[in-house]
């Protein structure tokens, strides 16, 4: 059986491979057997809104089960928002979302300042 270590090491040639060849490929591993590999075209924009989706899903499928849903939900959206319209201009619906959302969030602080989740 093949483990995650010996999988990495057998990823880590195939890049060096490539990268001899110049495909410009950037690699990142975490503590958490979570490998990233980042492509010529990859920008500050891009792995933002790359990494965005990780924190989206998060706060998608958590739902009601956690009390900081709503914040993580909610900042996540404005996120999102503000990452899409980057490069151009943020519109009147853009913003009066954003206005709700921070809305929301304050009703959120509200709720849990008054039965603050205990760990």
């Amino acid at each position: 059986m093949t483990t995650f270590s010996e999988f990495n090491k057998e990823l880590e040639k195939l890049v060096e491979s490539f990268s001899k060849n110049g495909v410009q490929l950037k690699i990142e591993k975490s503590d958490d057997d979570i490998i990233k590999i980042y492509g010529e075209n990859i920008n500050s924009l891009s792995r933002a809104q790359n990494g965005l989706e990780d924190v989206m899903e998060l706060s998608y499928t958590t739902a009601e089960h956690h009390p900081y849903w709503n914040l993580l939900y909610h900042c996540t959206l404005i996120s999102k928002n503000v990452l899409d319209k980057w490069n151009t201009s943020l519109n009147k619906d853009d913003l009066d979302e954003i206005r709700w959302s921070i809305a929301e969030m304050q009703n959120s602080c509200d709720k849990i300042s008054q039965d603050p989740h205990d760990e």
